[in-house]
């Protein structure tokens, strides 16, 4: 089946480039130009993938995002922004986004990352990694601490697999950037290290001794204290 893809911006122009360019890659698409009406279109159908503009009449692509997540709804969300400073970046990956572009984009890029984030979702063996008192179930994409069950994001979940599945081995910035985003980001994106605060986060809410690490000058490794 064609992935369907919903695109959200108020720039009938940039709707339509988008329109024609993800159709001739293949995919089902469908256009919403406010944040109310992209919401009402995602419980008509189900996307697997929203690519979603900050700046939108009503409310904006990142109330869109908050109200998705909350309501426990995991799309894999692209975000498209006008701004360009790192703190603008984080604010929409801190909604929940998975990913993020710099307006004006190059369509080829647009294209790859679409590519990426919909990899994430298909042709994934159902398992449970074990890794001292965690679990990540691939088939419910949620993992659990003890006794404690713990939703992630796409993102976050991606993450978490690529270290359960090479427990106790450093991995380095750039391998990770590729295994998860599937591209390398330029130079001063903070992306990765965004991402790992939000596991440490949810994976330490009850105190829990850390399980991954940062090994400096290196990259990142999960491992258990004791084995630091």
């Amino acid at each position: 089946m064609k992935a369907h893809v919903l695109v959200v911006d108020d720039d009938r122009s940039i709707t339509e480039v988008l329109r024609r360019a993800l159709a001739y890659e293949g995919y089902s698409v469908e256009v919403a130009r406010r944040g109310d009406e992209a919401l009402r279109k995602v419980l008509e159908r189900q996307p697997d993938l929203i690519v979603l503009d900050i700046m939108l009449p009503g409310f904006d692509g990142l109330e869109v995002c908050r109200r998705l997540r909350a309501g426990g709804n995991q799309v894999p969300i692209l975000m498209l922004t006008a701004k360009d400073s790192i703190p603008d970046r984080v604010a929409g990956l801190d909604t929940g986004a998975d990913d993020y572009l710099v307006k004006p984009m190059e369509l080829d890029e647009l294209l790859a990352r679409v590519r990426a984030l919909l990899r994430r979702r298909s042709g994934e063996q159902e398992e449970v990694l074990r890794f001292a008192d965690l679990e990540l179930d691939t088939g419910t994409r949620i993992a659990r601490r003890g006794e404690r069950t713990i939703s992630l994001s796409t993102t976050e979940y991606e993450l978490l697999q690529l270290f359960m599945r090479r427990p106790r081995q450093v991995l380095t910035r750039d391998v990770i950037m590729e295994r998860v985003w599937g591209y390398d980001f330029e130079g001063e994106s903070n992306v990765l290290e965004v991402y790992v605060g939000y596991l440490r986060t949810k994976l330490e809410v009850k105190g829990e001794p850390r399980l991954l690490h940062t090994v400096r000058g290196a990259g990142y490794v999960l491992r258990e204290p004791s084995e630091g």
